[in-house]
């Protein structure tokens, strides 16, 4: 009998010994599907629930993979996430369309906050934070090669290969700058010749598919992403011959430009308006009104909003706000912005203070992703002024990433070089002390 339920116990106590490392696959495979959207290439899959899917498997392993001293110390930037979260589940009790609401807050944003929770408490070693870094940063990079060689575009605009909202050409754009830096980090960071190919052939089609997307948004938040990965990797991080890649790429940009008169124009159109030629059709005007009836609705709905999703038909546009910022005021209320702010400014900040951890300066990756993760979060607060992403993950996984960057680089140095697998090094001491055990029980 007792042999009979052996196995079983030995599964038991590999998942006890092991249920961390088991939460990092299960976040590893959640990033694969969230960046990559196996559903829009592989034919059968799209009518599968792969998203509530990944979003179980987090959820279950942030319940079930984590340990209680990994929970000790949640920074202050996830409590006010969970805050943030808990004041939007409030919100659908008052929502105008309260079946919109739950799907907006517990099947998306809910996603955000569970991730950002899961790569603090999962990740620990500096092995771990490069593998999904790498995915989200070689992902968007394929995504934008991809759409770029495939070229779809609507009334003349790139369009991204993926369904999901990379596809809009202004989200692809918005996301592209925020990935931007990453990729940068990871060229500096690379070692050999085909690695940094890849990487500086992806950052090239990046400068150009946000030009072919003629996003103004997107164009405005990857000047800001490139003005701050200047001053970070060049004149800071001391990487001089970054100098001429950059304006190669400058020089390329300017070149894309001056080749197509209608890009030009339209970049005009964001200080002059809707002039000839510039494909507004009244974009601008309409961006305006959005504005000013998000700011009424707020000032309506103070506390709570309309609730999640609901802004569209009660301002009777069917337009989202095209900004994060009033977008959440008026669905959620003024409290969801502050905190909201409060989340993205104290995660901008703490990249700052990274800088005096000992890990920062002993580890050259280290600074290259506070860098790269710097400049992602600067140019997404820029960029949500224009556009709507309050319920996207982008910009959770970033929170995430900057709040566990900050606890390994505080970490002492054997933790931080700590390879992966611990937990199945420790597996086989058990087993090899019961053999042992078992071996003199015989005798």
């Amino acid at each position: 009998m007792e042999g009979r339920f052996r196995p079983l116990a030995s599964r038991l106590r590999y998942v006890s010994v092991n249920r961390k490392t088991l939460a990092y696959r299960a976040l590893v495979l959640f990033s694969y599907i969230y960046f990559l959207r196996p559903e829009d290439f592989i034919p059968g899959l799209s009518y599968v629930p792969i998203g509530k899917i990944a979003g179980g498997i987090a959820l279950l392993a942030l319940i079930f993979g984590t340990r209680p001293k990994d929970r000790a110390k949640i920074p202050i930037e996830l409590k006010l996430l969970a805050l943030l979260l808990l004041h939007m589940l409030v919100t659908i009790v008052f929502a105008t369309w309260r079946g919109g609401a739950f799907e907006y807050v517990v099947n998306r944003f809910s996603k955000g906050v569970i991730v950002a929770f899961l790569i603090f408490m999962v990740v620990s070693k500096v092995d771990e934070i490069r593998k999904l870094l790498l995915i989200q940063a070689a992902s968007i990079a394929l995504v934008t090669v991809g759409s770029v060689l495939i070229h779809q575009t609507s009334e003349g605009r790139l369009l991204g290969i993926q369904k999901g909202i990379l596809e809009n050409p202004n989200d692809l754009a918005i996301n592209i700058a925020i990935n931007f830096p990453l990729c940068v980090a990871f060229l500096l960071g690379s070692k050999g010749a085909v690695r940094k190919l890849f990487w500086s052939v992806s950052l090239v089609f990046m400068v150009y598919a946000v030009i072919a997307t003629y996003s103004r948004s997107g164009l405005i938040a990857l000047g800001i992403t490139g003005m701050i990965c200047f001053w970070e990797f060049v004149v800071k991080g001391k990487h001089t011959y970054l100098l001429a890649g950059t304006l190669l790429v400058g020089i390329a940009g300017v070149g894309v430009v001056l080749a197509t008169p209608r890009y030009l124009i339209r970049v005009e159109s964001i200080f002059l308006g809707n002039i000839e030629g510039s494909q507004d059709k009244g974009s601008l005007e309409a961006r305006k009104r959005l504005l000013i009836d998000s700011l009424k609705i707020t000032m309506q709905h103070p506390l709570f909003g309309v609730g999640p999703g609901s802004f569209q038909a009660v301002s009777g546009t069917w337009q989202p706000s095209h900004n994060t910022y009033t977008g959440l005021s008026s669905e959620a209320g003024l409290p969801a912005l502050v905190l909201f702010v409060a989340v993205m400014a104290s995660s901008l900040h703490k990249t700052k203070k990274l800088r005096k951890l000992p890990g920062y300066v002993a580890d050259k990756d280290i600074r290259l992703w506070t860098s790269g993760l710097r400049a992602g979060m600067a140019a997404y607060m820029v960029g949500a002024i224009f556009a709507t992403t309050e319920y996207n993950l982008f910009q959770y996984f970033i929170v995430g990433y900057i709040c566990v960057l900050y606890k390994i680089a505080g970490a002492p140095a054997d933790a931080r070089e700590q390879a992966p697998g611990d937990g199945r090094r420790r597996l086989r001491e058990l087993k090899n002390a019961k053999s042992k055990r078992e071996l003199v029980w015989a005798r």
